[in-house]
């Protein structure tokens, strides 16, 4: 354990004194992050090794998708989003669907033996993108204000979407009679995720923003504590939200969107600690992903599954960007540009080891698309977003838009 430790702190200070200059390089956190737990994981120097389980690996993800998804939503333009809303509502209302559409397709003439029912899971599991990986887009000024803002709120949604589609569709591989009952209850589950989702997420948020801003008020919160104040507040959205039987993600990113409306300029303060909370969890993920999964997972990826991969990353989500924005203001490029950074991460890597809980015939293959297409998703983003950026906003206006 103490080597483990000792070799992760290790790790991430020196991180830490890097990170400005890694930014500013072809390559992304994330690729270096499953890079190392790759070299220093079972197949590399064997200085970790993580006994993990799928249950603590759900925790994790799922305690750091929560995190980001509360700070990310807390830290969206709300006002830039009002002037261009017209972007994530294409690409949730329109886009989504489609994407999970094509994706059942393409897996139908690709991953034969798989039921239409677990197509269906495996197109749901690879739909929603991944906010921590697209931080490189939302975060650059050199792209455009809409770009970034539709971009930040389509993957900080979709994942809150694909929850209640993804248990419908897992209660119904479930259930084996096929009884009507299975299908009720699937349609109270929805219900169930989203309503309890979102009353938990704004009521909590509201109730927290007025304690923090009354007590403040009154000097009764110290500099040290109010840094604290928004992690709480992100983990009990989702874990309360989670305990009375909602989605936790759909909570998570309901209150950091209304916590964010509400503090205004405070919330740089109360959410800095969250943020950074959020980026340490992100990178133990990524390096537990590299050494405990991808290095016991990589043996069983066929070109069947590679090839799932490449076009879940390209035309799966490409096209039906493309097609959902039709008719928009966007350029060509735009459209393109929007449609190729759509990293999939945490939400998908949460949703396989849910999967994994109800023993599905097609367990296996699921896990192996999903973990090679996360795989891949971190490697071509992450060297392409830079230069991407770089070269398309030289070449198309000279400077961005705002």
């Amino acid at each position: 354990m103490y080597t483990n430790l000792a070799a992760l702190a290790i790790f991430v200070f020196i991180y830490c004194v890097i990170a400005g200059r890694v930014e500013r390089m072809p390559v992304s956190g994330p690729i270096i992050f499953v890079g190392f737990g790759l070299a220093f994981g079972p197949l590399g120097l064997g200085l970790l090794t993580f006994e993990i389980t799928g249950e603590s690996l759900r925790i994790l993800a799922e305690l750091t998708l929560a995190i980001v998804l509360f700070t990310d939503a807390a830290g969206s333009n709300l006002g830039v989003l009002r002037r261009s809303e017209q972007i994530p509502v294409r690409l949730l209302l329109i886009g989504l669907p489609l994407t999970i559409l094509l994706g059942f397709v393409v897996g139908w003439a690709i991953l034969p033996g798989l039921t239409l029912i677990e197509l269906t899971i495996l197109a749901t599991m690879l739909a929603p993108t991944d906010a921590a990986l697209g931080s490189a887009v939302v975060n650059n000024p050199k792209v455009p204000s809409d770009i970034r803002e539709g971009l930040n709120v389509e993957s900080g949604l979709n994942d809150g979407i694909c929850v209640p589609i993804l248990f419908v569709l897992l209660a119904l591989a479930a259930d084996k009679s096929g009884a009507t009952s299975g299908f009720h209850m699937a349609m109270r589950l929805v219900f169930e995720k989203i309503g309890i989702g979102l009353v938990v997420g704004l009521s909590l948020s509201a109730l927290g923003w007025w304690f923090a801003k009354r007590y403040s008020n009154r000097g009764w919160i110290n500099e040290a504590w109010r840094q604290v104040a928004g992690l709480a507040l992100a983990l009990s959205c989702f874990a309360l939200a989670q305990a009375l039987g909602g989605s936790g993600f759909i909570a998570s990113f309901s209150g950091g969107l209304l916590f964010g409306a509400l503090a205004g300029e405070l919330k740089d303060k109360l959410l800095h600690t969250a943020e950074g909370i959020g980026d340490l969890m992100s990178l133990a993920t990524w390096v537990v992903f590299g050494c405990a999964v991808v290095g016991q997972m990589m043996a069983g990826f066929s070109w069947r599954i590679f090839a799932y991969a490449i076009l879940s990353l390209t035309l799966v989500r490409m096209l039906p960007v493309f097609l959902s924005l039709a008719g928009s203001p966007e350029s060509t490029g735009d459209k393109l540009f929007m449609g190729w950074f759509g990293p999939r991460g945490l939400a998908s890597i949460v949703f396989v080891v849910i999967a994994l809980d109800y023993q599905l015939p097609a367990n296996e293959t699921l896990s192996l698309v999903v973990v090679c297409t996360v795989l891949l998703s971190i490697v071509t983003h992450g060297f392409s977003a830079n230069p991407l950026i770089a070269a398309a906003w030289r070449t198309q206006r000279g400077s961005p838009r705002q």
